[in-house]
């Protein structure tokens, strides 16, 4: 039997570049190796955190759902639900949380990140953010979960609170691994020393794009006064950032890239990386705007992943109460 993995993305607004490289294109690249049982999760409990707009909210839970299809996610292939409608994701987190030590919480280095970014909205969800996301991950008995360098202390206390539970009531979860997945840090094409955002139109590449759009992103991208092409991270940030999303797209490293582009001029290795991306996201684009065009079609897909990963949640559940007493 393959061994299950587990991830989820938030609806939080349209997903750019950086979003694809560090997490959505990776799902596809699992979905389609045939080693795993993939469950991908439309992460919307989490979301809430940030205190979406209800309207936006709605439209943006259909957008990821969208952008999932439109990437490559089969639900022939892949489970793919959303979280809220499994109520036995909070019901499992709540007892979770009787055996999570606050001073686990307390240390959690994406909890300072987030609530000095949202310093108006720092609300106890926030704080009690990566129980739910344990809940999420055990509640499947995933054995894997693809991770980048910044998930690894959330995906520990997991494990931590999986090997406490399991000390109090007996054997019940499985530890999950994390999968290491190289994920570029896609910094901003207008301040390259901040990571690309979709609360900065402007400096993002967005999935969905107009050609036009792309074109006129890249052309007015931070470079630097040096005209010499060369990856130079430390010196040459907004020049090094192009290099790394063309190398990303194209599978050449970033230092190797440079190379072709040492005899060219700025602008030539923007019209390239412009012609790579608008083409590499062509057959998404053209996705999505098809999928769209029929929204009880993609609601029916998630409401279909909810009801089969809302089964095997529910059957888990039983065995979680019968542990603690209920």
């Amino acid at each position: 039997m393959k061994p299950t993995l587990v991830s989820g993305m938030q609806p939080t607004g349209r997903l750019h570049i950086g979003n694809y490289l560090g997490a959505l294109k990776n799902f596809v690249d699992l979905q389609n190796s045939g080693d795993y049982q993939c469950y991908f999760f439309l992460a919307d409990l989490h979301a809430l955190t940030e205190g979406p707009a209800p309207k936006t909210f709605s439209e943006n839970i259909l957008n990821l759902a969208t952008d999932y299809l439109a990437a490559g996610l089969d639900p022939k292939k892949a489970l793919i639900y959303q979280q809220s409608q499994i109520p036995v994701h909070n019901q499992l987190a709540w007892i979770l949380n009787t055996v999570t030590p606050m001073g686990e919480l307390e240390r959690m280095t994406q909890y300072k990140d987030k609530a000095a970014r949202q310093a108006a909205n720092v609300n106890a969800g926030l704080f009690d953010y990566p129980v739910l996301m344990a809940a999420d991950i055990i509640i499947y008995d995933a054995k894997v979960v693809p991770v980048g360098d910044d998930q690894l202390q959330h995906l520990e206390l997991t494990r931590t609170v999986a090997r406490k539970f399991n000390a109090r009531f007996g054997a019940t979860f499985i530890e999950p691994k994390g999968l290491l997945t190289k994920t570029p840090r896609v910094m901003s094409l207008k301040d390259p020393s901040k990571k690309m955002s979709k609360s900065d139109p402007d400096g993002c590449l967005f999935l969905d794009d107009t050609p036009e759009v792309v074109a006129r992103k890249i052309a007015r991208a931070v470079t630097d006064s040096d005209a010499t092409v060369a990856y130079d991270v430390e010196h040459k940030p907004g020049l090094s950032n192009l290099l790394e999303i063309y190398g990303a797209l194209t599978h050449v490293d970033p230092a190797m890239a440079a190379k072709e582009f040492s005899d060219e001029s700025y602008s030539v290795l923007k019209t390239r990386l412009t012609e790579v991306v608008v083409e590499h996201f062509a057959p998404f684009r053209a996705a999505k705007k098809k999928l769209l065009a029929k929204p009880s079609a993609i609601r029916k897909i998630i409401a279909d992943g909810s009801k089969k990963a809302g089964t095997i949640a529910a059957k888990k559940m039983v065995e979680v109460k019968k542990k603690v007493g209920y």
